[in-house]
């Protein structure tokens, strides 16, 4: 999966399969994490955002399913 950079304290990169809408986040500790059932328009509005790390804790943590992948 492609994944983007993104200026953000929080979030490193971004990748998204719209065939299975999943969505990798790598936040900027390393870690990764697969997030399950996000729609297109999600991803495009957090790799936009203004914020993404806001973004990411109003509209996707404790809002979709998830696994840590573990270090990316």
């Amino acid at each position: 999966m492609k994944r983007v950079t993104l200026e953000s304290s929080v979030i490193a990169e971004v990748g998204y399969d719209a065939a299975v809408a999943v969505m990798e986040i790598v936040f900027t500790t390393g870690e990764l994490y697969r997030y399950f059932a996000v729609p297109p328009s999600v991803h495009r509005a957090l790799v936009g955002a203004r914020s993404a790390g806001e973004f990411f804790s109003q509209r996707i943590r404790d809002v979709y399913p998830f696994e840590h992948v573990g270090l990316a």
